[in-house]
């Protein structure tokens, strides 16, 4: 009996040994193969890039390039999912290997010369058939591993030369060479995004004093919207950008700043993998409730239902993305933001911590992920700011319970802070070397940005609980923080101290975010009513424009002009006294 078991056993063992040694086998030669035949080091390969790099408009080099490209990701999966499939077969083999082998070492030790004993061949032939049926189990072992290798060896990518061309269609923006960053002095002198280039929304536009009167109002243009949105205009050069959109259209507008032409209009549209229907997003908020980017060459959009898009200066669409579907029950507005190459996408969704949050950032000339980072916020509907302080190019991001600082070159976490509470619409600035954040009808707080790690108790300078906004975000002109909540009270505080200075109740609805130009306080009220204060100790209104529409949106400044949008119209209104063709 125990003669017979043993055999098995060893027998056994001795196949799962040999089925280890194929698997191991296997294994090396993928390796082997890979490091030996990558497609990237191809002497081909290496003659067309350099082919490429002198006839860089060749078309059908570029899709023979892109073509190598397939296949080096198509080996590279093959291989990727052999190492897994091999790996999990490896130790399958191993543990059958060390329990067979064990279990027939200590059989053959057990071992007694035969004695006479009733029933044993019956015993001998049921040992027999559980041998067999071990070895039978094995094989079907063997055989499904089989099976998972041809499951998971399957390519992903087409097998065919019209799905490949199809395919290659969309990859090819991400072939695109990396491009020169704008200059800083480009985005200062421009307003890229909500906010400003640095999302201060302050301006150094010269030209404010000429709104000392309030008889008349400057204005130079006003142009349609053909879509609803709540989201702020952008402005580069002479160009000024909004979206708009609905469930069943998503789109882009560029305007001429001078003239406020309707320069084109671009619809967002076959996103890959973006779906038919939508889950229903409020009209408050609705589908363009984010402000847009822009990077000099190319203006990004999001939109509510998860889409989103990069289109060049001319119209022509770049590439897009479809990042949802976003989970937020008041409907996604966080705006975009830009650095450098760098379009950064705060996706804050759910109501937990576990929800699925998430910052990326994306190359701007290709939209491939440079890099991606969860976050353990539920949905927030804040801004985030790029800052560069204690040596660091910082990302500053507000949500529910955590003010936290990422590097923008890798995305790791270099700070937090246990700060905020309620549903975090207020986005934070940075000035005179503050940070300065919102915690919605709580708190507005002053933070060093120069800590490491959990900076709850030891990065906060001054804490203020008068009159705190729930929706605007504060702004500052290094002396001076002023901050307007919903219902219009204006408060001015000290950056310094944070000690309350003075206050004022314009008896107006406000959502607009206040900015700064050239010392003035603009202030624009649901209503219409764009008003102007002293940026100062004391208060006082210098001028007020009453314009008949509702209004939303934050104010932009660039080319010496002020743009407005309103529910139905896009304004620009010249400060340096300009005759108005137009009233509102």
């Amino acid at each position: 009996m125990n003669n017979s078991l043993h055999r098995s056993l060893v027998l056994t063992a001795w196949i799962a040994g040999v089925f280890c040694l194929l698997v191991c086998a296997v294994i090396i030669r993928g390796h082997f193969t890979a490091a030996t035949n990558d497609p990237w080091k191809s002497p081909r390969l290496l003659a067309l890039k350099d082919q490429l790099a002198a006839e860089p408009k060749n078309k059908p080099l570029q899709t023979e390039i892109r073509r190598l490209d397939l296949e080096f990701r198509r080996n590279f999966r093959h291989r990727l999912a052999l190492d897994k499939t091999a790996g999990w077969l490896l130790v399958g083999g191993a543990l059958v290997l060390v329990l067979a082998a064990g279990k027939a070492a200590s059989v053959s030790t057990k071992f007694q010369p035969p004695q006479p004993k009733t029933g044993a061949a019956e015993l001998a032939a049921k040992l027999a058939s559980r041998a067999r049926w071990s070895l039978a189990g094995l094989g079907l072992v063997v055989a499904g591993a089989a099976l998972m290798c041809s499951y998971h060896l399957t390519s992903a990518l087409p097998a065919d030369e019209a799905d490949w061309q199809k395919l290659a269609s969309k990859s090819g923006p991400e072939q695109a060479p990396a491009q020169a960053a704008p200059a800083l002095s480009e985005s200062q002198a421009n307003w890229p995004r909500f906010r400003g280039w640095d999302g201060s929304g302050v301006s150094t536009n010269a030209g404010a004093s000429a709104w000392d009167s309030t008889n008349g109002a400057p204005i130079l243009w006003r142009s349609a919207i053909p879509a609803p949105g709540h989201n702020s205009p952008i402005v580069w050069g002479d160009r000024v950008f909004i979206s708009g959109g609905t469930a069943s259209r998503r789109e882009v507008f560029s305007y001429s700043a001078s003239s406020g032409a309707l320069l084109w209009r671009r619809a967002i549209e076959n996103v890959p993998g973006s779906p038919p229907k939508f889950p229903e997003i409020p009209d408050d908020t609705g589908y363009a409730a984010s402000t847009m980017a822009a990077d000099g060459q190319r203006a990004y959009a999001i939109f509510g239902n998860g889409d989103l898009a990069a289109v060049n200066f001319d119209g022509s669409v770049a590439w897009t993305k479809y990042l949802g579907p976003l989970k937020n029950s008041y409907g996604y507005a966080t705006s975009l933001a830009v650095w450098g190459n760098n379009l950064l996408v705060q996706l804050d969704q759910g109501d937990s911590p576990t929800a699925g949050s998430k910052l990326i950032s994306f190359q701007g000339a290709s939209g491939r992920v440079l890099w991606e980072r969860s976050r353990p916020v539920p949905a927030s509907w804040a801004t985030p700011i790029v800052i560069e302080a204690a040596g660091k190019t910082q990302i500053i991001t507000l949500a529910d319970p955590l003010v936290i600082s990422y590097a923008l070159q890798d995305g790791n976490e270099l700070w937090r802070a246990h700060l905020l509470e309620n549903e975090v619409v207020p986005s934070p600035i940075f000035v005179g070397g503050l940070l300065f954040v919102i915690s919605p009808s709580s708190r507005l707080l002053a933070l060093r940005p120069d800590g490491a790690g959990d900076v709850t108790t030891t990065r906060v300078a001054w804490t203020n609980d008068e009159n705190v906004p729930d929706i605007t975000s504060p702004v500052s002109n290094g002396d001076l923080v002023f901050t307007v909540s919903s219902g219009g009270v204006v408060t001015c505080v000290d950056a310094v101290s944070g000690k309350k200075i003075w206050e004022k109740d314009l008896g107006v609805s406000v959502e607009a975010s206040p900015a700064i130009l050239g010392g003035r306080l603009f202030i624009l009220g649901q209503d219409g009513a764009l008003m102007t204060f002293q940026a100062g100790r004391e208060f006082r209104q210098i001028g007020q424009i009453q314009f008949s529409e509702k209004f939303l949106a934050s104010p932009a400044f660039a080319n010496g002009l002020v743009f407005l949008r309103g529910a139905t119209n896009l304004y620009a209104l010249g400060l340096a006294g300009a005759n108005a063709p137009k009233q509102p």
